[in-house]
Parts: structure tokens; sequence; C-alpha cells
């Protein structure tokens, strides 16, 4: 059983007890990045030699010392658009290819401090704008399940990293779905937090007022492990919640009796995959099981948030990459005739399609004559759709529905076709427009690739989500079947 196949907790007390080094962890996963990652592309840059004088340095400190986390010696994967000090951030995008962040995220930080060790930075849509991967401007990774078929997006290269087992954890960013459809995807379990539950800080942005950083796992026990680490307020963004943190491990107990359960009709409807929707229905009659009790209800607004959420999230992207002009930091067209064609140029070349498709959306959207009629509509659709889920979650403890409408689809098959596209985040957009947490855990197989259950929770009530799908997840062991990258699934 390789390393990378264990479950955190294993890890750390074999570590604890001498029956490993940390070298050992690192080495593995570089090992096995070496070995699969030219199939899969998971990662843009691999942190070899730092990783490994990392490794070496914490060896001496777990020698010295009985004080150290449950991170401690890990290795993680980074999303590209998450600052790294001294570590190329490109956002997959090459107006930022020679851009090298001159200090770190907080959540990295955080990570650093519990001794974590980065190995590398994660392949993603350009600038966390796609739902395929397809988007980036390097390199399309690949499903493990399946090399013919995309990882899910933006956050693909982070999902397709532990789901091949290149590393025990990633971190990703969740703008509409971009943690939560590629877990779906992959196989393996992703949380998007509450707005607010996790720092910002240090991430580049694409839709200020949508997206969190969340970590992606195997399991539901090494999730909560990762977000108890990440979590927490930070003076250094103001979108960040002074809430206190609870005790994440202690909510996977495992008891679900008398759990209160909302299904709505719109998440198993049209468009949702028969296969799709046998295993959730599958997922239901285990929490059944468990002691839970589901009824069906409607979130009635829920159709109008794929629409609102391309209009605020694209306007968001308009101002926020404003910044990226080619003069201040990033790749600049040399030898123009003017600064305005510098700035142009620089851009030109620099965005690719579907970067410059949001912009242009989203600049016209905010453009005066046509506010009122697009921004501020879709700012009304957002209170509605907010709205829906506090009615809710006011009567249930969580609501359940599946991850994505489909499993995987194949590399080149949706690209030119960017309405289709946009379609796969359609049951991951209203969380983000809501700002409630939400996490995808495996719930069975359809034509041979993973299908993904998402519980969504009420603000600041990981805990719950936590235990929901912890409980699940141990009842069903889905979790445990692997992606063989020589064909197949292993157990």
């Amino acid at each position: 059983m390789s390393l990378m196949d264990k479950r955190i907790s294993e890890i750390h007390e074999q570590l604890h007890n001498g029956e490993l080094k940390v070298s050992d962890v690192v080495g593995e996963s570089i090992s096995r990045i070496k070995e699969v990652d030219g199939k899969v592309h998971a990662f843009l840059s691999v942190n070899e030699e730092e990783a490994q004088n990392q490794a070496a340095a914490l060896d001496e400190k777990l020698a010295g010392t009985d004080e150290r986390g449950l991170l401690f010696g890990l290795p993680m994967g980074i999303k590209d658009n998450i600052l790294t000090k001294g570590l190329t951030t490109t956002c997959a995008s090459q107006i930022l290819s020679n851009f090298e962040p001159i200090h770190n995220a907080t959540v990295v930080e955080n990570l650093d401090q519990a001794d974590a060790v980065t190995i590398g930075k994660c392949n993603m849509d350009e600038f966390a704008m796609g739902s395929s991967n397809e988007n980036s401007s390097f390199k399309v990774t690949r499903n493990p399940w399946d090399t013919d078929r995309v990882p899910g997006g933006s956050s693909g290269g982070s999902a397709a990293a532990v789901a091949s087992g290149e590393v025990l954890f990633s971190l990703g960013s969740d703008t509409g779905g971009s943690i939560r459809q590629p877990a779906s995807y992959c196989g393996v379990v992703g949380l998007k937090p509450t707005y607010g539950r996790v720092s910002r800080f240090g991430l580049v942005a694409f839709a200020s007022s949508l997206e969190q950083i969340g970590p992606i796992t195997r399991t539901v026990e090494d999730n909560a492990y990762v977000m108890q680490t990440i979590a927490g307020h930070d003076k250094m963004d103001s979108t960040s919640a002074d809430v206190e943190i609870d005790d994440y491990l202690s909510a996977l107990t495992g008891d679900i009796t008398d759990l209160k359960i909302a299904v709505p009709k719109e998440y198993l409807g049209e468009g949702v995959d028969e296969g799709v929707r046998e295993s959730v229905q599958e997922a239901l009659r285990e929490l059944e099981r468990l002691g839970a009790t589901w009824e069906e209800v409607s979130l009635p607004h829920s159709k109008y948030a794929v629409a609102a959420y391309y209009l605020l999230a694209s306007s968001e992207a308009s101002a926020n990459l404003a910044r990226f002009d080619g003069i201040r930091y990033g790749v600049r067209v040399e030898n123009e005739s003017s600064l305005l064609e510098t700035y142009k140029k620089s851009r030109s070349e620099g965005f690719g399609d579907e970067v410059k498709r949001r912009i242009m959306l989203g600049t016209f959207a905010l453009s005066s004559g046509y506010y009122d009629a697009y921004y501020k509509k879709a700012q009304q659709a957002r209170t509605l759709i907010k709205q829906d889920f506090d009615d809710i979650l006011a009567d249930y403890d969580v609501i359940v529905g599946p991850t994505a409408p489909t499993v995987a689809f194949k590399v080149g098959e949706q690209i030119d076709d960017p309405l289709t596209m946009y379609a796969n985040d359609i049951l991951t957009i209203p969380m983000n427009l809501a700002g409630v947490p939400a996490i995808s855990v495996p719930c069975g197989f359809s034509e041979g690739l993973p299908v993904g259950l998402q519980i969504i929770g009420k603000h600041f009530d990981e805990s719950t989500v936590y235990r929901v799908a912890h409980a699940y997840e141990q009842a069903t062991e889905h979790y445990k079947t692997r992606p063989n990258l020589e064909g197949g699934a292993s157990s």
C-alpha cells in the first residue's frame, strides 16, 4: 500500500512512532509525480529540491520534539492562483508566467507553520475561469479515472493530484463549484467553506464576493484536519469573518440520528443523468438507514443562478483583472509605440479566450446604460437565491443533492460550446451566491466514473456538513476505490 493511499492520521501516527521519516513521505510523493504526472499533468511546477530540504529539516525536528501537528511533514499541492513566496504563481496564464510572489497567502502561511510541505503548484483553468481545466494556457490536466476525460475545473489539477496519489491533500479555490465539481469528477472529497471562513488574502482575485479557498482530500477526516488548520479570522482580509472556529474533528461522530435533510426537486430533475440520479437516490436511502429523514423541497430561484452568476462573476473579473497591464508585474510586450499599445498588446497576448470573453461580458454589464438591466438585476436574483437557502435551512439541518449533473466528459467535447460548459456548474453555483458551505463526497459510479454527493449546510456550520459526510462515507466505502492509471479501478 502506497503511503499516498493512507489516511493523514495513519501517517501522523507512523511519524510519531518513528516508523517513518518525513523524507520517506515526501520522497514517495515526488516519486509518484515522476511516475504518473506525465499522464495526468496535475502540476505546473514541482518544488523538488526545496521540498527535500524541508523534509530533511523536519526529520531533525521530529527527532527533537514531541510537539507536532497532524499535518507535520505531509506533502501538499497548492492551486496556482494562491501566492507562494519564491515559487512561481501563474494562474495558468501567460500574462503571469514569470510572476514570483514576495509573500505567502495566509492559508500557505498557516500550513507552513503546521510544517506541511509544499510539493508544487497545481494546474487550473486560467484565472480560475472554466469547468474542465482545458483553459490552462500551459497544458490540459487529465482525469486519473480516464485520461481521455477532463478532471473538472477550475481546481482540476488540485483534484487530480490527490486522486492519482501524488500528494496527500491539496488546496483549491471555489468561485462557482471549482473545488466541488472536480472533486466529484475525480472521486475525492472537496469542501467549499462558508464565505469568510477561510482567508482570501493571497488568493489572486477572480470574483471577490464569491470565491473561497478550501481543501481537497481522499477522505472526510483528512479534509477536516486541513480545514482545522486553514480556517480562521485574518486581519489582512476585509472579507474574513471573525467567527469562532469549531472543532471539526470532534464532529466526526458517525451519528446522524434524527437529522433532517432537504432534497431540492430542482437538483434531481431535467438535465441530471440517470446514473447520477440513481447514485444520489441510493445515497439518500443509506442516510435513511443511518437514522436521518429527508423530504423534497423547492429552491425556486435556483433556475436564475447560472445567469446571475456569470453576470456577477464576469463583472468582478472585469474589475479585478484590470491590474494586469504588463507594467507593474507579469509579462510585458516590448517595443510598442505608446503606453496604450503596450497595455493592449500585453493583455491581448497574455490572456486566453475564456478570460477575454468574461472581461468583455463583465465590462458590458457594468457599463453605463446596461448596469441596471444586467448587474443590478443579477444582484437582485442573488438575494432571492440566498433567501431560498435561508428559508430551507431554517427548517432542515442540511440540503443534499448531486454535485454535478453528469460524470466527467471527454477532453475537447465541450470546449467550443461555452454555454454548455457553463451549465456544468448549475448545481454548485447557487451555494457561492448564497455563501453557504458545501462538500462533495464520492457516492458511487456511473459509466465507470465517479459520482459526487453534495451536502450543503448553514452559514459557518461546517461541523454538521462534515458529520453527515463522514457518517455516509464510513457506511459506504466508495472512497476506498482508487483510479488505476494502468487502466480501470483498484481498491
